[in-house]
């Protein structure tokens, strides 16, 4: 005979889970609805990462101008394959450390920097937004880091230097066939202050910088019917363009043409060592080096008195296929450390976020420079989207190294970051 079934206790359900209608005073704290905010400000900061401030940039700048910022040569494997190291990489963290306070001070070439990181050399400035180096020379004095100005900057020497007194300003230097003017710049740049030279290696000849081509880019911009239909979806790009000094090389004569065709023109395909040999005689202050991509010759500018080197590529903008700074770090900082070396090692080329820096402080870069990076949050918002920038990727570090169990960037090493095979 079957057993009847027994009760099942009743279910009691905890306070919170029984129903009741809701009281006034428990709703008020959830109805608090913000303000709109449309201001150039509250759009900044609603950027979390470089990515969205490059999605303003895009929205607010002419196809030409912004294409020359994010573009690279011929089919852009190059800056694919610099951004995509970054991605390669695991973090390996430690814990149980104190990370209570991040300390980001480091010192470059004989200085302090607040950050390990600074502001590259970037050309025609003032035509991605019309406060160009202005905006990025003081955005860099308020953050305690250095700022480039380049040969091909559209605000002069003496200018960034009176815009940011205080900043530590240096110049970007190609070398041009007619030595006496290059001569001129040198000692225009020393006179104003800048305590450290630049000289860029890798521009023998332009690169293929095929959106440049398609979108048929000149300096200064051209007036044709596509333009205007471009401007016409970004009309305060085009209002500050007109309504600010005309757009001109500060450090050159005045020109006309082509980007390609002005590189082509200007500058030395002949350069040698000897004439790093003479820049190292001319030049008193700090000599750096930008455009290494080899073991070999990061080696050889340094016995040639350069007091730091550039791992660049020039943003994959030169020779595609080019090395990857990234890739190509640790075998340098092991080369020159063997050869009891104490020139300063710096990297550019596809950093795109805090955590890309540290992982190359890490694998032993001395100091970082962003160009894109700056860039697009000077399109996105002027003098303040540099300031964001700057701003978003002080906060990665901060929060990365926290997170990696590293409150000073002379405690970051190789144990730090493992590269993952592909």
């Amino acid at each position: 005979m079957a057993r009847a079934p027994q009760p099942q206790p009743a279910v009691v359900l905890p306070p919170a889970l029984k129903r009741r209608v809701p009281k006034v005073s428990d709703l008020a704290p959830l109805m608090q609805f913000k303000k709109p905010e449309f201001s150039k400000t509250a759009r900044l900061k609603r950027a979390s990462t470089i990515w969205e401030l490059r999605d303003m940039a895009k929205r607010r700048t002419p196809r030409a101008p912004f294409d020359y910022t994010d573009g690279a040569a011929e089919e852009e494997i190059t800056l694919r394959r610099a951004r995509q190291a970054f991605q390669d990489i695991e973090f390996r963290p430690g814990i149980l450390r104190d990370v209570s306070t991040i300390d980001l001070r480091t010192d470059i070439l004989g200085q302090e920097s607040r950050l390990p990181f600074g502001i590259a050399p970037t050309g025609f400035t003032r035509m991605m937004q019309s406060e160009g180096e202005y905006a990025g020379s003081q955005a860099a004095e308020a953050a305690g880091i250095p700022y480039t100005l380049s040969t091909m900057g559209t605000a002069s020497i003496e200018d960034v230097a009176t815009a940011a007194p205080n900043g530590r300003n240096w110049f970007q230097l190609y070398l041009w066939t007619d030595r006496d003017r290059s001569l001129e710049l040198i000692e225009r740049a020393a006179k104003a202050g800048n305590d450290t030279l630049m000289v860029t290696v890798d521009t023998a000849v332009a690169g293929a910088r095929l959106r440049d081509v398609r979108n048929g880019m000149t300096i200064p911009p051209a007036l044709t019917i596509k333009t205007v239909l471009d401007a016409s979806y970004r009309p305060a790009w085009w209002f500050n363009f007109l309504t600010h000094e005309p757009l001109t090389f500060a450090s050159l004569s005045r020109y006309t043409g082509t980007v390609a065709d002005l590189i082509n023109s200007m500058f030395d395909p002949t350069l040698t060592y000897e004439d790093l040999d003479w820049l190292r005689e001319t030049w008193k202050g700090k000599l750096v080096v930008k455009g290494i991509q080899t073991v070999e010759d990061a080696r050889k500018v340094v016995d040639h008195g350069a007091d730091g080197i550039i791992l660049s590529n020039h943003g994959g903008r030169q020779l595609d296929r080019a090395p990857i700074p990234f890739h190509l770090l640790p075998e340098v900082t092991a080369a020159l450390k063997a050869d009891n070396s104490k020139a300063a090692v710096m990297l550019d080329t596809g950093i795109m976020s805090g955590a890309d820096i540290v992982a190359a402080l890490a694998l032993g870069a001395d100091f970082a420079l962003i160009g894109r990076a700056y860039l697009y949050g000077l399109m996105a918002g002027g003098r303040e989207g540099v300031d964001r920038t700057i701003q978003i990727l002080e906060k990665d570090m901060t929060r990365t190294m926290a997170l990696l169990g590293v409150s000073k960037i002379s405690d970051l090493n190789p144990d730090h970051v493992r590269l993952l095979q592909r």
